[in-house]
């Protein structure tokens, strides 16, 4: 759908609201008019409240917003009614979570108010949340298992001699370009270069999400990718969700919904509980990692969260954190902490799902990690 772009003028009209439009200094056309009576629906509801509790009014609404308006800017409207005019109450209505555009901010809301949706709300929220992660994994599962189950099957240790199925053909055919036969129109490679195979091939992979209402799209996230890792025979996958709890979604893996469902999203925080219930979990250090998924907004003792995590450490486990597993950006964190853990040589950043399988892949083989996502933002 073409979307007609404002002048700089009807920019400010909009901006502003009705109450300039009595100055007659700016005139908006019918779509323009159409526009903005969507958007003083929503923000001039505080004076007015015109946007009811009418569910065909709310369905008009929705229609209008991704009538007038590109994709990025409904679901922006949409994440603001739902914290601007109390839509949680009005999702005792099935009907109306079928005509939310799905995205994971809706899949990350529904999640969090589900423990206050009647009965068949909660039904039908199910089934959005389900839609939404099969698109997510349609998109990001095939990156994620390809590079995981490359990198579990090679060594970092190059040979020059691999078996015909451990062969690196991209460098090996570049390494002996000097080789070709120009009568054959071939080159005939004078050395093979591969990888050894892993004596140990299984690695065990522990996700530790944090629960607490600021990391719930990352949590939406981390439970796709979880269930795609789980998928994986080389490697034994484990999440847990944790807030000043901890709650084991392991047996869940094969469904990312049950995963997100079965948290309990908005409490505190415990790092270092996570952390030594991550511990636990460690049978082989040196083949264990742990994501840690966290703003690091720690509400028990830091020194005590830092000397757990220096001990993993020590202890041949590599720990990393990601701040923030979504797509918006350098996210609100806990600096001190984030500076404590880079110190101790463990890689802080925030993470794109989009780079997530170069750092699942970089970590399985132990190559450098910080500089897929440029560090602590």
């Amino acid at each position: 759908m073409a979307y007609a772009t404002p002048t700089s003028l009807e920019r400010w009209r909009l901006i502003l609201g009705a109450e300039v439009e009595d100055k007659g200094e700016v005139s908006l056309g019918p779509r323009q008019k159409a526009m903005d009576s969507a958007l003083e629906a929503l923000y001039g509801a505080e004076r007015r409240g015109d946007l009811s509790k009418s569910s065909l009014h709310v369905h008009r609404w929705l229609g209008d917003i991704r009538r007038y308006f590109p994709a990025p800017v409904v679901q922006l409207l949409q994440r603001d009614a739902l914290e601007r005019l109390g839509l949680a109450q009005m999702l005792s209505e099935p009907e109306l979570l079928m005509s939310l555009e799905p995205n994971v901010h809706l899949a990350a809301t529904l999640i969090s108010l589900h423990q206050v949706m009647p009965e068949q709300t909660r039904h039908t929220a199910r089934q959005v949340v389900r839609h939404i992660t099969r698109e997510l994994e349609q998109r990001l599962s095939r990156p994620l298992r390809e590079a995981v189950v490359r990198a579990a099957h090679r060594s970092h240790h190059r040979t020059r001699r691999p078996r015909a199925r451990d062969i690196d053909w991209h460098r090996t055919v570049y390494r002996n370009l000097r080789h070709y036969q120009p009568t054959l129109r071939a080159v005939i490679p004078e050395r093979r270069y591969g990888y050894l195979r892993r004596s140990k091939a299984l690695r065990h992979v522990v996700l530790a999400v944090d629960q607490s209402g600021s990391m719930t799209d990352s949590f939406v996230y981390a439970a796709v990718f979880g269930a795609v890792m789980a998928s994986v025979p080389s490697l034994k996958t484990q999440l847990f969700a944790f807030d000043t709890e901890i709650a084991d979604l392991s047996a869940f893996l094969h469904d990312p919904v049950e995963i997100l469902f079965g948290a309990q999203l908005g409490g505190g925080t415990d790092l270092t509980k996570a952390l030594g219930y991550a511990q636990r979990l460690i049978v082989d250090p040196e083949n264990t990692i742990v994501v840690l998924i966290s703003d690091l907004h720690e509400g028990g003792s830091s020194a005590e969260m830092l000397k757990v995590a220096h001990h993993l450490r020590q202890c041949g486990v590599l720990l990393i954190v990601l701040l923030a597993l979504s797509d918006e950006g350098a996210p609100a964190y806990d600096r001190q902490n984030a500076a404590a853990l880079a110190a101790m040589d463990i890689p802080v950043f925030a993470c794109s799902p989009q780079h997530f399988p170069e750092l699942m892949a970089a970590a399985i083989n132990r190559t450098s990690i910080g500089p897929i996502s440029g560090g602590i933002p």
